[in-house]
Parts: structure tokens; sequence; C-alpha cells
């Protein structure tokens, strides 16, 4: 990575040189890497610490990915100087995955550490991979993924050094990455409820609706599938522009577009773990 993209100071450089202490003698080492923004200052800090030819960025190519989605990490890989693998991945063929149950996102990580001990650890020599979990998900209930990454001993230097979402966002931007004000993107399974299936169709139709949005100028949004409803979250600053002439017409006819009979906006906003902290969270008392 080039000096001059590292414009840390602070707090933020000490948080950097914290992960380059937890990584010190991990090269090469291996990222878990899907283009989002705490994969990505993990990737930088990596590059930082061990050089970017001691890097490899591994992505998981899957049809829960979106395409646009594989595009963006691409380009950021390309911008912090680190090489990419794809990874294909096959979580759709587990039957624990499909049922999609509150712990599909073990099923779906595990399938990805697991191709990523088969297929790349060895043929690349890596002494050691690791994921962006930070440290507000790590305290999450709504993070089983998390068990898969501790089952196969990924490391989570983010997490462990204490980088919270909000400190991850300040080192994406002293380190002038182009995914440093780019909303989370959770995968298109997310987007499923819990116990009903997943399926190839539905995400292409997830993908397509998301896409169809985005190009009418919506950026920070979901589209929630059930059944041949199509619930759409937005911020909530964006939800009066979506129902007026005549961008209300263009919303409906590109959510119907990809497959939906009826289209609905939900008054909540854009919620993070809609579907799954209702399930795993203590009820209160």
């Amino acid at each position: 990575m080039e000096v001059r993209r590292d414009n840390l100071a602070g707090v933020e450089r000490q948080m950097a040189d914290d992960v380059a202490g937890l990584l010190a003698g991990t090269a090469p080492l291996g990222v878990a890497f899907s283009g989002g923004v705490d994969s990505s200052t993990l990737l930088a800090l990596a590059a930082r610490a061990l050089g970017g030819e001691h890097v490899l960025a591994i992505l998981g190519a899957s049809p829960s990915l979106a395409a646009a989605e594989r595009a963006a990490a691409h380009r950021v890989a390309a911008f912090v100087g680190v090489r990419v693998v794809e990874v294909l991945t096959h979580e759709g063929d587990r039957a624990e995955y499909r049922r999609n149950g509150p712990d599909r996102c073990f099923h779906c990580k595990d399938e990805l550490f697991t191709r990523i001990s088969d297929e790349v650890v060895t043929r690349h020599r890596l002494s050691a991979v690791a994921y962006g979990e930070n440290a507000d998900d790590a305290r999450r209930p709504d993070r089983p993924g998390a068990e898969a990454a501790l089952a196969h001993r990924v490391l989570r230097p983010l997490a462990d050094a204490g980088i919270d979402k909000r400190a991850v966002r300040r080192i994406a931007r002293g380190l002038a990455l182009p995914c440093a004000e780019k909303p989370a993107a959770p995968c298109l399974a997310s987007r499923i409820p819990h116990f009903t299936q997943v399926s190839a169709e539905k995400l292409q139709q997830i993908e397509a609706a998301e896409a169809g949005l985005r190009a009418l100028g919506f950026s920070d949004l979901r589209v929630r599938h059930h059944g041949d409803v199509a619930r759409i979250e937005l911020p909530v600053s964006e939800l009066s522009r979506a129902v007026v002439a005549p961008l209300r017409d263009a919303v409906r006819q590109a959510v119907i577009a990809a497959g939906f009979r009826f289209v609905t906006l939900d008054l909540g906003g854009v919620q993070s773990g809609a579907f799954t902290l209702p399930l795993v969270q203590e009820p209160r008392r």
C-alpha cells in the first residue's frame, strides 16, 4: 500500500498498529474478503503491516453474492494492491443452509472456511487466515458465523484490537479506501425470512430488485423477500421520496420486473438483523 494513502493519526494510527501487532508472524496471510468496509479495512491494514505481496484476498463467490458486490470487491483489492483469489462456495448444497434457520450464517461461513482450508491455504502456503469481524459484531447474538470462524481457527484482528464499527469507518477514511462510505451490504440470503427456504431463484429476484432500486438513486436499502411480496427497507430520510410520483411508479416497476407481484415500503426504515435478532435475543423481563 502506498504511503500517500496512509493518513492515519492519533487513535486510528494506534489501532492500526495494534492490528499490525496481532498480525505479526502471520505472513503470508489470507483475508476472507467481501468488499465490505470491515473486510476491506482489514485487508488494507494487513497490507500495511505485512506488505501487499504477503497478503491474499479470498473472495467467496456464490449466488448469495451480488454481481455488483463481486465487481466492487475486485476494485477495492486492486486499490489496496493485493491479489484476489475467488473460491466458489456451495452453501446452497447444504440442507441446513437452505432450511434458513437463525444459524444459517454458521453454515455459510463454515462452507467458506472449509473451502479456504481445502483449496487455498496449502496451494498458496498461507500461515493464517483472518476475517473482518469488528468489536461491535463480536458482541451481537445474531452472528453465528463467528462460531464457524472459531472452529476453523480464523483470526479476527479488528475485534481483538477493540475496533468497533465507527472506528472501522474512520480508519477506512484515513486509508482513503473507495468503500469507506459504503453502506453495509449483508449477503442476499439475509433478505429471506428464517425457516423460509433459500433458493437461487429468490436470491436472483432480490439481486435484480435491489439493482433496479440502486439505478434509481437509492444506495442503502434492503428488499426483503416475502413470497409474492417485496418489502423495501430504505433510510427513513428517503421514504417520502420513494412514494412521490413519478419515482413511486419507477420503484414499483423496478421491483415488479424482478418477479414480485406486490411492492411494500417498510416505515421502519433499514433494519439490521431484522429477521435474526428477534429469534436469538433473550426476552426482556
